[in-house]
């Protein structure tokens, strides 16, 4: 076996590309070789980037390519809130990991005012993860008799999807139709991974079967975009993609004006004119809220989520109403596509992170667990920056906290 000095040089004189490193080193030796050539190759020094406890060898082949070393983003934690659902129940501290001074500071603000106000409520009300072939078909003609062969045989296509994984259950499908060409969204529950691997690799299975037992259809791609991954759109907002979560609490008044030093009145008008007039006016599809996305992404960081997913599970409504006896305020995240087992989540620092929040992604329902948990969160983060805006505060908040300034 070549020393890894050799390997760099090989690679820097262009013999062996930083991909073939692998085949001629050990996992973590490959990943040193390939960061000491990168250096050579570019000029740069990365030593930090060096500096991690990662084992090549657990995530090769499984959670990235071309490895040469990590990157870290700080980890702070808000909280305890207070959570009364119906997997997540209790108090909790909350890991979020981002760069945005003054974030971790207004989801903490909120969970305690949310606490003092008897905790979030929260319920997962729809647990399905979808794909969507699309299949091509001669003619309109072609397409009636194929959805009604479809639905004769549906028993097969569960069969069929199902002998995929023990942990996946079909759900059904929906049809969507443009022309000659058809989109099949299956759904599936899939236990507590988040399930895009799995739902790819059963759909797959179910356009073997159908290509083999209706020879005029022909599946062009196993994701037609119709399911929709990483992408902001009505379909997942109207009919849910992941786990569909809705958090609530009511403040007191008591509570608006001691904790949030705000008034209910402001803070529903700020909801209003912000939320869903401006969002309105803006043109959103479906991202009626403050900063979702905020409060997701630093969660989805620090648990290894699919990051990319974002886009469409901090899509979601902020609703306000004013009541004799408080504030009402809820959050509604039709797409929150998390798991607690699979992916990023089983890096070491992800699962620290996930033990945090008492996540075990081998016990029962843990991924419904965690999706309480990021809606709570979710609620506070809107819950503060409503009131940091009903009183003229954010832009003291981060001048404080963002830059290290004092205003």
């Amino acid at each position: 076996m070549m020393k890894i000095e050799e390997i760099v040089e090989k690679v820097v004189a262009g013999e062996i590309s930083l991909h073939e490193i692998d085949n001629y080193l050990e996992a973590n030796a490959a990943m040193l070789a390939r960061r000491l050539a990168v250096e050579k190759l570019t000029g740069a020094g990365l030593p930090n980037v060096g500096s991690t406890i990662i084992d090549y060898a657990e995530i090769k082949n499984r959670n990235a390519e071309n490895v040469i070393g990590a990157t870290q983003i700080p980890l702070g934690v808000a909280g305890p809130i207070k959570v009364n659902g119906e997997f997540a129940k209790g108090n909790f501290l909350v890991p979020l990991a981002t760069t945005e001074g003054a974030l971790i500071a207004s989801v903490n603000r909120g969970m305690k005012a949310i606490s003092s106000a008897g905790g979030s409520n929260v319920r997962v009300i729809k647990d399905e993860m979808t794909r969507a072939p699309v299949i091509k078909l001669g003619s309109i003609s072609d397409v009636s008799d194929f959805l009604s062969w479809l639905h004769s045989v549906e028993g097969k296509i569960k069969e069929v999807t199902e002998s995929t994984s023990s942990h996946l259950k079909y759900k059904g499908f929906s049809s969507f139709i443009v022309g000659n060409n058809v989109w099949l969204r299956f759904s599936f529950e899939t236990g507590n991974a988040m399930g895009m691997n799995m739902v790819t690799i059963a759909s797959e299975k179910a356009c073997s079967f159908i290509e083999e037992n209706f020879p005029r259809a022909k599946c062009v791609a196993v994701s037609g975009n119709m399911c929709s991954d990483k992408k902001n759109t009505l379909v997942n907002s109207l009919e849910g993609r992941g786990k569909t979560v809705i958090a609530d609490v009511l403040l007191p008044h008591e509570v608006v004006k001691s904790e949030l030093k705000s008034d209910p009145y402001l803070i529903h008008e700020v909801n209003l004119r912000k939320n869903w007039l401006g969002s309105a006016r803006a043109g959103s599809l479906s991202q009626f809220n403050a900063h979702f996305a905020n409060i997701i992404a630093a969660i989805f960081i620090a648990t290894g989520q699919d990051v990319a997913q974002v886009v469409e599970s901090s899509s979601g409504y902020t609703w306000t109403e004013v009541r004799n006896d408080g504030l009402y305020v809820s959050v509604t995240l039709p797409s929150l596509e998390v798991g607690s087992v699979g992916g990023g989540t089983r890096l070491p620092t992800q699962r620290e992170a996930l033990s945090i929040m008492g996540i075990k992604g081998e016990l029962p329902h843990s991924s419904k667990k965690l999706a309480e948990i990021i809606a709570s969160s979710v609620l506070a983060g809107e819950l503060n920056l409503l009131s940091a805006l009903a009183n003229k505060e954010l832009g003291k908040a981060h001048l404080k906290l963002g830059r290290n300034a004092k205003p």
